[in-house]
């Protein structure tokens, strides 16, 4: 059997690749050269945005929560490295990342986690008291997270909190209070996540079990596509729930059917063998998110009207 090529954690493209070599290893450090983690953690935020009914007299917030998304994005990878670097430098697939292959010292990747945290300080300080709150309660999930995948054979359940965090910022900031329907978003963004990143998880699956790395695609071994589908089912039905609960009208159910639709594509074309495969349709939730987006910008300008 020929063996699968390993997909490569780093990939120097674009801007990233015309930086000098010790920027662009802080670059590396923070993923700015993958996007997809920033626009995953933005899309709940935005979600909750739209259809709290905060479009368009709150789009200022879209951008301030997508700032704030890479922001975060870049100082939570920065602290699962410097938490991860030794399980890091055992994986095929991340030893040559800054901090294991000796590229950034230790104390740099403190000094450069502390710069992005104060960035998203600055976009903590545009919100009401209130959504400040909750952005802080978020803390103590994001400070716990790499060492879920020590604990449990669920990782991504807990991935999924801390990624779809930003749906209840979002939400309080336009409302100033939490609702059912709110937590029915988040719930669905949870169930979403966890999808996502068991696909994500196919690439290390041989490595993980090697080093003792728990993780939901492991746990699903060959009914991995099956799990998947059930995740992304239950994502689609709460945000069905919520989208009910904000416009009781058919129409705001078909709203979903792109989403729907794509998710439908991705389970039936992965294979678990195939790496470069999976992490497409990881990549492909982009996409998904923004069908998200439009639906409930459709939803929540309704309603609103």
């Amino acid at each position: 059997m020929t063996a699968q090529p390993i997909v490569p954690d780093s990939e120097h493209k674009g801007l990233v690749a015309r930086l000098p070599t010790k920027a662009r290893a802080f670059a590396l450090l923070a993923r700015f050269d993958r996007p997809i983690g920033w626009w995953l953690l933005f899309w709940p935020g935005a979600w909750a945005i739209a259809l709290s009914g905060g479009l368009p007299a709150r789009w200022d917030l879209l951008l301030w929560f997508l700032l704030g998304s890479i922001a975060m994005r870049g100082a939570g990878c920065v602290y699962n490295d410097i938490v991860d670097r030794d399980l890091d430098a055992a994986v095929e697939r991340t030893r040559s990342r800054p901090l294991p292959s000796g590229i950034v010292s230790l104390k740099a990747a403190w000094v450069w986690l502390v710069a992005l945290s104060l960035i998203g300080l600055v976009v903590l300080l545009q919100l009401r008291v209130e959504a400040q709150v909750v952005a802080l309660a978020s803390l103590a999930l994001v400070a716990a997270y790499p060492f879920m995948k020590r604990i449990t054979w669920w990782p991504q359940a807990w991935l999924g909190m801390v990624f779809s965090w930003a749906a209840p910022v979002g939400w309080v900031e336009v409302t100033g209070a939490a609702s059912w329907t709110f937590a029915l978003l988040y719930a669905g963004s949870i169930a979403w996540v966890i999808g996502y990143d068991t696909i994500y998880a196919l690439q290390d699956i041989e490595d993980d079990a090697m080093v003792g790395v728990k993780s939901s695609a492991r746990a699903m071994g060959r009914h991995v596509r099956a799990g998947t589908a059930i995740f992304y089912a239950i994502a689609v039905g709460c945000w069905a729930a919520a989208f009910w609960r904000t416009f009781a009208d058919p129409l705001a159910l078909l709203a979903l059917a792109p989403v729907a639709g794509h998710f439908a594509w991705q389970v039936a074309t992965l294979k678990p063998a195939d790496g470069e495969g999976a992490l497409a349709r990881f990549r492909s939730n982009r996409m998904a998110g923004f069908l998200m987006f439009l639906a409930c910008a459709v939803v929540g300008t309704a309603a609103a009207l």
